[in-house]
Formats: C-alpha cells, structure tokens, sequence
C-alpha cells in the first residue's frame, strides 16, 4: 500500500467541481483513456455529485473512505462537504494527479490518497466511517463484500453500481432477482435503493443504467455474537444454494450439509427450514441458522465418538 497524505492549500478558496470541460483536459494530459478492464466512467455532472454526497449524509469532519475516485469528480464533492477523504486508486497516474488537482479545486481540505487495489487492500491511513463511491462496475460486489470484511469501522454508505447489480443487493428474499450478492450484502446491514443516476453524466457514456445503493452496517445476522468461521460457513451454504437454484435445499446443500438429502434434511429441520424450499426463499438469517444447526450436530457426533 503506497498512501500520500495531502493537505490542499491556495489562495483561491471557492471550492469547485469538476465539469465536461475540466474531466477531459485531465484525462488528454494524463494520457488516460477510459478503460472496460478497470471499469472506468468518469462522473462530470457537479449536481450529480453534489446528489449522492447528500444521499450519503456525509458530515463535516468525518473520515469518507472513496474508491476509484479517477479523476477526483466525488473525491472533491465529499472534500466541499467539509469530509477528510481516503480515497483508494489502482491507477497509478490517477492516484498521482488527485491530490494536485485537489490542490486547485478545493484548497483547504484534507485527502489522503492510496494507491492500492481495493480488492487487495487489508490496511488504511485511519478508520473511515462512512462508504461513498462510483464502483467499478465490473468487480462491484467483491469489493463491496471484502471492504465490509476487513474494516469494521465502515458504519453506513451510498455505492453507485450498475442498475441490475443494485436491485440485487438490495433485493429481499423471494424476489426474482434475489441471489448470493443479496445474502451475502445482508450479513453485513441493511441495504436500500437511493436513486437513478442517468447514463449522460458519465464519460464515456456506459451502455448500463446506474443506481445509488445505500446500507447501515447493522450487528452480526440473529445473533450480535456471529463469528467469523460463521460469516464463512453462511457464504459457503449461500453459494451452494444458488450454484443449483432451481433444487430443493436438501439437494443443492447436501455437499454441505453430511453428504447426501438425508442429512441435509436432518440438518434444516433442525434449524427450522424447509428442506424443500430453495436458497431464493431464505433470508441470512435462516442460513445462519443452517450452519449453527450443522455446527452443532457435528460437535454431538464428535462427542459421541470420544
């Protein structure tokens, strides 16, 4: 992790945004041309910006963790709402030019770049408490579920993500697009749908319809006490279950859950599930029910065994 610190300074002192006109000159003498690869669509609408900065409730004096801030179009958003930004680039030209053009944007504010991919990122220059960015749209959700992961400070946010990608995040069990993002995501809170974001205020224009998503980190699904060994067997009940979605839960976690139906379905019947219903249909609670329920019954047969 390479972080720089940054304190903008200037005698002009009117913040500013960046507009069509500025994100386009940065991009000509960075030599950056959007790429699919890293995800990238750079926002130049200010009230766009200014939008999703108040969706967040981003206050004065808090730390805001940004990934992918490119250009720096919301980093110098969340800098106008009086935030101190940590904002992580994998591109190291970008990551080199954000704190100059804080510089001449926004004089007087606080960021601290890091040059890192956020997929691969364990550490940070402080504890930022609140989530607010333009994902790549390409690895959206794995960021999302690593970054709740390993930073536990992270207690509320608004992410922008691809249309489809949001409904599913947001989405509650038995809904059509309910799926492993979904209780996954709800391990970690509560997640809301905030917002359209039109197509015409990225650059280059993406052929995807965007949403603003929102959470509250929430406790540990059921039970305040949910571990981590938990948190890995509810993710791994949750991908064998929508591996096979159209399959009752008695077969599409029998892999899991003692080898064959018969005893996954001793298993669900003793976490109080259907053996019959199928993953779309149980929210993280009911496989975290699951796993406690196999957890238990391996420790009686280990005990019976001793």
């Amino acid at each position: 992790m390479n972080a720089h610190r940054h304190e903008a300074d200037g005698a002009d002192r009117t913040p500013r945004l960046l507009g069509p006109a500025e994100i386009r000159d940065l991009a000509d003498v960075l030599g950056v041309s959007p790429t699919k690869k890293l995800g990238q669509n750079f926002v130049h609408d200010g009230n766009t910006v200014r939008r999703i900065v108040q969706a967040a409730g981003v206050e004065r004096g808090e730390t805001v963790l940004e990934i992918g801030p490119g250009l720096g179009s919301l980093t110098l958003g969340l800098l106008e709402a009086g935030a101190d930004v940590i904002a992580v680039e994998i591109d190291r030209r970008l990551a080199e030019q954000l704190p100059h053009t804080v510089s001449v944007m926004q004089p007087g504010t606080r960021l601290t770049v890091v040059h890192d991919d956020a997929l691969r990122v364990t550490e940070l220059p402080g504890e930022p408490v609140r989530l607010v960015a333009n994902l790549p749209y390409n690895v959206s959700v794995p960021v999302l579920l690593h970054l709740l992961e390993r930073f536990p400070s992270l207690r509320s946010g608004i992410v922008m993500v691809q249309a489809e990608v949001g409904h599913r995040l947001a989405a509650e069990p038995g809904s059509k697009v309910y799926g492993a993002p979904s209780a996954k995501a709800a391990w970690y809170g509560r997640w809301r749908l905030a917002g359209q974001v039109s197509r015409m205020v990225f650059w280059p224009v993406p052929n995807v319809d965007s949403v603003l998503v929102g959470f509250e980190r929430g406790e540990a699904p059921g039970d305040p006490s949910g571990t981590e060994d938990e948190r890995v067997a509810v993710f791994e009940l949750v991908d064998a279950a929508f591996q096979q979605r159209r399959k009752m839960l008695r077969q599409s976690l029998s892999g899991r859950l003692g080898g064959s139906a018969a005893a996954a379905s001793d298993v669900l019947q003793r976490a109080g599930v259907d053996p019959q219903a199928r993953g779309e249909q149980l929210s993280v609670d009911d496989f975290l029910r699951i796993a406690r329920s196999a957890a238990s019954g391996a420790d009686e047969s280990a005990g019976s065994t001793a």
